[in-house]
């Protein structure tokens, strides 16, 4: 793989000076949190592998922080930002780098980010804390191969090694399944909570995930339907947690998973059986 470069940055003016200047500060409320080293940023940034002249998705840019080092990179971003205050910063990196830094204002929940892209960008974002995962399952939804290349994410550190956690761990759950099944996830690198200004009460973590194979016969909405049940009530047996869902109990004796199992000890690739096997009787049924 070819290794990233930096490219020579125009003059810019130091992010705080630049935050000071117009009078920002990170809001509780957009669950923001502002990063402003330089060397942890260009780091995040190299994650994804050679960013020159590639398509760069980044949500909640904030004042440009990772936006700069991105651009470093050679990366062609566009950014989506909700916060109206950050604009004119972001207006004035924009101005920096022609061509190749492009600002939406709106809110990345609403807004359909596959429609702004011919083909398919890296996604890099230091993401919002209080609408991460909510992102992070929209884009794991989509159809497979997905729209998107890779995903280089900034999460709370529990959320990130809920996304990444093994079968049989406290930490494994629905979102490890949703992460798993199609794409491989692993934490790139942990971030101290003092390199955020305001420094937020937890750690957080990068987390890379890149799109793997799909599982033949399997439908997202029967995995996520699947997983919510199971997980809803993690303490209880398969057979109880699943009573609710049609035909899982009967899938489960299909696949020979024993009923009196819990769903941390049921690995992704028996959630994808166990889906694929509901989906079949499904299709049985309509047919």
């Amino acid at each position: 793989m070819t290794p990233a470069v930096e490219l020579p940055p125009p003059d810019l003016p130091p992010l705080r000076e630049v935050i000071a200047r117009h009078g920002l500060s990170a809001s509780k409320a957009l669950g923001q949190n502002f990063l402003f080293d330089a060397q942890l940023l260009a780091r995040i940034a190299r994650v994804p592998g050679d960013l020159r002249d590639a398509e760069v998705l980044e949500v909640g840019p904030g004042p440009g922080g990772l936006t700069r080092a991105l651009l470093a990179q050679g990366a062609r971003v566009t950014a989506i930002e909700r916060d109206r205050r950050c604009i004119p910063a972001l207006a004035e990196l924009e101005a920096a780098y022609p061509g190749r830094l492009r600002v939406i204002e709106g809110d990345a929940t609403e807004i359909d980010a596959r429609a702004l892209f011919d083909g398919a960008p890296h996604i890099v974002s230091n993401l919002p804390y209080n609408v991460g995962t909510a992102l992070l399952v929209g884009w794991l939804s989509a159809e497979w191969l997905p729209w998107w290349r890779s995903c280089t994410l900034m999460f709370q550190r529990e959320v990130a090694d809920r996304i990444v956690a093994p079968a049989g761990t406290d930490a494994y759950g629905r979102l490890a399944v949703l992460s798993q099944w199609r794409s491989t996830a692993r934490i790139a690198m942990p971030v101290h909570r003092s390199a955020f200004t305001p420094p937020p009460k937890v750690m957080s973590a990068v987390v890379h995930l890149v799109p793997a194979e799909a599982p033949e016969a399997v439908k997202f909405a029967t995995l996520e339907r699947l997983t919510a049940a199971a997980f809803g009530q993690r303490r209880k047996m398969l057979r109880q947690s699943l009573r609710g869902v049609q035909g899982a109990l009967e899938a489960l004796e299909a696949e020979g998973i024993d009923p009196t199992r819990r769903a941390e000890t049921v690995s992704v690739a028996e959630f994808v059986s166990l889906a694929r096997r509901l989906d079949g009787a499904s299709q049985s049924v309509m047919t």
